[in-house]
């Protein structure tokens, strides 16, 4: 698994948490990462869209709204 394959598996498993949360979560797998990678990895994903930062804490992007994936389907 690659680097941002682990953090994503992090994340979905604390649902919100802080970077020390993720780098703790990570050395209990036997994942070390160095401090450098893993921000570079969450700023990444951050940028990728596939997660969400705010004051400090990650958790998993939202997907698109209900009402937004209605107004797609029927062209309104």
């Amino acid at each position: 698994m690659d680097r941002e394959a682990w953090v994503m598996r992090a994340v979905e498993a604390l649902r919100f948490a802080t970077f020390k949360d993720i780098q703790r979560y990570l050395d209990e797998e036997g994942e070390p990462f160095s401090k450098k990678e893993l921000e570079d990895t969450l700023k990444a994903l951050v940028a990728k869209g596939l997660l969400e930062e705010k004051e400090g804490a990650y958790r998993l992007a939202r997907k698109g709204s209900g009402a937004e994936a209605l107004r797609k389907l029927f062209g309104d």
